[in-house]
């Protein structure tokens, strides 16, 4: 993960962290929108702007409490063939090409369900 970025596996264990506090996706957008000046200072900045205890973020972070987590979620996403963002699966079938070629994908899978 570290070839993403320095601090893609810890950014990970703050969003882990975060979301086994129902907070996953506001720390991503946060994360996200800072991706260009991230530091651990700053991801736990960021945690405790939504409210998150720094004093136990840094606990699940010196304890690797989050660790295996995003191993296995890393493991099973190149195991999928995932290696960039954005990637998108309509049913279990990844789309690589032109938004029009997922839009497509997407109406025919709602034309099926209903």
């Amino acid at each position: 993960m570290v070839e993403v970025h320095p601090l893609a596996s810890t950014a990970a264990e703050v969003s882990e962290y975060a979301g086994s506090r129902g907070l996953f996706w506001q720390i991503n957008r946060s994360i996200f929108a800072n991706q260009h000046r991230l530091s651990v200072s700053l991801l736990i900045a960021l945690a405790s702007e939504l409210k998150l205890s720094p004093i136990a973020l840094r606990d699940a972070l010196a304890s690797g409490t989050f660790v295996e987590k995003v191993r296995e979620d890393f493991i099973g996403v190149v195991r999928g063939g995932v290696n960039g963002t954005p990637t998108f699966f309509v049913n279990g079938v990844r789309h690589d090409g032109p938004y029009g070629a997922l839009s497509s994908a997407i109406n025919q899978a709602i034309l099926a369900a209903a």
